[in-house]
């Protein structure tokens, strides 16, 4: 596939970096330089890994660029005292959506850091990584899921774009645990046979 990448911070690296090595074609760009060129690119699907406060702005400048295209949000608005920037809604997926209303925006890759992504594969304790998709077109969530596959890890439906807000604020907790806490958030939530039915 041919993904371009708008950014060239950690994110951008560390998954561009294991989608190479899965063979895709990857061209990055960031505002200093090469974003259109990175958009137009990403026949196959385009992230955005720029900053949440510039995602906006970004997103539309590039309007007729990503007309059709997957636009894959990794985004996290979540500012000081790890709070969530767009409580109260729209969510930061909606927000992209509402820039770009002609592209197909799935939220996914949002809730670990860039470390994470640099794992070959992300398994912990024989157990793959699970990756939550938002997003309301079936052939952009085919594409992403594709991707999420080539990562090594699984995809999961977390349901459409108005469902994004719940995984941004899980993005939002579990840093604030992590980060803020020092704690082992995994320890939150227990197994799948004692989570009811």
């Amino acid at each position: 596939m041919r993904v371009g990448i708008i950014g060239r911070g950690g994110m951008a690296d560390a998954l561009g970096t294991q989608w190479r090595r899965a063979g895709h074609e990857v061209v990055t760009g960031s505002r200093s330089g090469g974003l259109r060129e990175a958009a137009e690119f990403g026949t196959d699907a385009v992230l955005l890994a720029v900053p949440y406060e510039a995602v906006v702005e970004v997103v539309g400048g590039l309007r007729e660029v990503l007309l059709g295209k997957v636009l894959i949000d990794c985004t996290n608005p979540v500012g000081p005292g790890f709070g969530l920037l767009t409580s109260g809604g729209p969510s930061a997926a909606e927000r992209i959506a509402s820039a770009a209303p002609s592209a197909h925006v799935v939220k996914a890759f949002n809730l670990c850091h860039e470390d994470v992504w640099r794992l070959t594969p992300p398994v912990f304790d024989g157990r793959p990584l699970a990756v939550p998709l938002c997003g309301d077109d079936e052939g952009a969530l085919t594409v992403v899921r594709r991707l999420v596959r080539d990562l090594g890890c699984e995809p999961l439906n977390a349901g459409g774009l108005d469902q994004a807000g719940l995984v941004e604020a899980t993005a939002a907790l579990l840093i604030r645990l992590w980060v803020g806490e020092g704690a082992d958030a995994q320890a939150i939530s227990p197994p799948r046979a004692y989570a009811g039915t």
